[in-house]
């Protein structure tokens, strides 16, 4: 008999409360060994551990690790990077996503949901264990903080879904419906709040959820819902954290020895190890050595690389795209010509430039953000320890250009916010936009500046769908280093119903009240 995925954790959760006693005290006999209700969880050693196996799940490879709201991987459903294999995120990326694909589609509700769950354990043993307050109230924060993570994700990619606030019997779970998208947006936001009022401005530990952190991420709530009203006040919130701000470096913002700095409001941790503490990011989107167990599997396309402008703002010339344009372009992709210490091997396409995948068609372009070191300082295959950096302040300044543009409010404002992000940083100084520019004008160039600040960080997919452009700017064609076409995303223009992921089949199969997703 199949068991509805979402059981799965549920059944995980209600294992540890099965154990039953008899009335007769002398039969009461807990194993010592083992986890069961009786002796799990007694003080706040045991409440610490449930938390971070909510952490941990932040790493799994359909939440943020490898690029779903971060990295690279979700830019190849986007015309920023290619998937030379044929994955689901490829096939989000050129309209043939299936509902019955696994990775992007079921394990990313599988995963979502398996936070929302050990979330809502984590939340009931709070009720069942003697702390203090202050220390309760500091758990109950990052609780909720984690849970609305998982509903944002959630609402971003499926719309409405069903809500789990506590445990299910199997047959609630085979039976609940869909709550509306406004309400799952909602959940997430109530779960930001209780976050936001129970958190402090600095956490215990690095790694773990701040008030800058649920701000941010409520912030970012509301942008993906285009409510830009709600937006500004909560920038001013963070803002009078007087905590973070732009890193020095654009380039020094995805090196190990830089990371939690000033800019980054909330990352997954990664370790060095060979235990699974590092993330698949350099398999997958870094710089490849032409092992088939290593190298770019998602790349630049030349489209990204054409969305940099050039530093003085003239003209870029089409026989030669890469020279005089945003340092930014080089601190994220490897261009030809370009040179990356310690590649020794005879087959580049161009000397010292892109070694990708030899899979790859797409041999010109490689990923440069988020790769650590050079050749011989790289982690084994599999092992990056750099952070996944999930929001920096970057984003929070970039929405809020965003929504004082959307807001009819004062554009020169606004243009000056996102003049900041060109011309800061001691490694990034670009051309100033001039100023008395109509709105029309200043939200092409704030969508523009986020492409490319974001570039290869996984936001571009929902910057897309949000902004509902993608019957604008697809088909794309993806291009060799010869010139011949690889692919064509969208050949025949964008579907309108991929602005949502199809529920899978496999939750659907066995829940009929789970509905479709129109189009799929």
């Amino acid at each position: 008999m199949k068991i509805n995925n979402l059981i799965i954790y549920i059944l995980s959760i209600l294992s540890l409360l099965t154990f039953g006693g008899c009335d007769e005290e002398f039969l009461e006999f807990y194993p010592e060994d083992k986890i069961t209700s009786a002796n799990f969880p007694k003080n706040e050693d045991d409440i610490k551990l449930q938390l971070n196996g909510v952490y941990a799940l932040l790493r799994e490879n359909s939440i943020y690790n490898e690029g779903f709201f971060g990295f690279g991987v979700l830019d190849g459903a986007t015309p920023n990077a290619f998937n030379w294999g044929n994955t689901p995120i490829a096939k989000a990326g050129n309209g043939q996503l299936s509902s019955s694909d696994d990775q992007i589609v079921t394990f990313r509700w599988t995963r979502s949901y398996a936070i929302i769950f050990r979330a809502n354990n984590l939340l009931r043993s709070l009720e069942e264990i003697e702390l203090s307050d202050d220390i309760k109230l500091k758990y109950v924060g990052e609780g909720h903080f984690l849970r609305g993570l998982a509903y944002s994700i959630l609402a971003d990619s499926y719309g409405g879904v069903p809500l789990v606030q506590g445990a299910l019997t199997t047959e609630e779970a085979r039976t609940i419906g869909r709550a509306s998208l406004e309400e799952t947006w909602g959940q997430a936001i109530s779960d930001y709040n209780i976050a936001i009022e129970n958190l402090d401005v600095d956490a215990p530990e690095v790694g773990r959820a701040t008030k800058g952190a649920a701000l941010a991420m409520k912030m970012r709530a509301y942008l993906y819902q285009n409510k830009y009203q709600e937006i500004l006040p909560i920038i001013s919130e963070i803002d009078a954290l007087n905590k973070y701000s732009l890193y020095s470096s654009y380039e020094g913002l995805f090196k190990p020895e830089n990371e939690n700095n000033s800019e980054v409001i909330f990352d997954v941790q990664y370790i060095p190890g060979e235990n699974s503490q590092g993330s698949l990011h350099d398999q997958f989107c870094g710089t490849g050595t032409g092992s088939w167990t290593r190298g770019s599997r998602y790349v630049p396309t030349d489209d990204l690389v054409n969305a940099y402008e050039m530093i003085d703002g003239s003209a870029a010339d089409p026989n030669d795209p890469y020279t005089g344009k945003d340092p930014r372009m080089e601190f994220t992709i490897v261009v030809p010509g370009s040179y990356i210490l310690g590649y020794q091997f005879p087959n580049y396409i161009y000397p010292g430039g892109a070694f990708n995948h030899p899979g790859n068609r797409l041999k010109h372009l490689s990923s440069r953000k988020y790769r650590i070191g050079t050749e011989a300082e790289l982690p084994p295959s599999g092992q990056s320890y750099l952070n996944n950096i999930i929001i920096r302040y970057a984003d929070v300044l970039l929405a809020k250009a965003e929504a004082i543009i959307e807001t009819d409010g004062n554009i020169d404002e606004a243009i000056n916010i996102i003049n900041r992000i060109r011309t800061e940083r001691d490694d990034v100084k670009i051309t100033s936009i001039g100023l008395g520019l109509s709105k029309i004008e200043a939200r092409e160039i704030l969508r523009r500046e986020r492409r490319v600040e974001f570039a290869l960080e996984g936001l571009y997919w929902s910057d897309i769908r949000r902004w509902g452009i993608g019957k604008d700017i697809y088909p794309v064609e993806v291009k060799d280093h010869n010139g011949d076409v690889i692919e064509t995303k969208f050949p025949s223009g964008y579907l309108e119903f991929y602005d949502l992921l199809p529920i899978p089949d496999s939750e659907i199969s066995l829940n009929k009240n789970l509905v479709q997703n129109p189009g799929w």
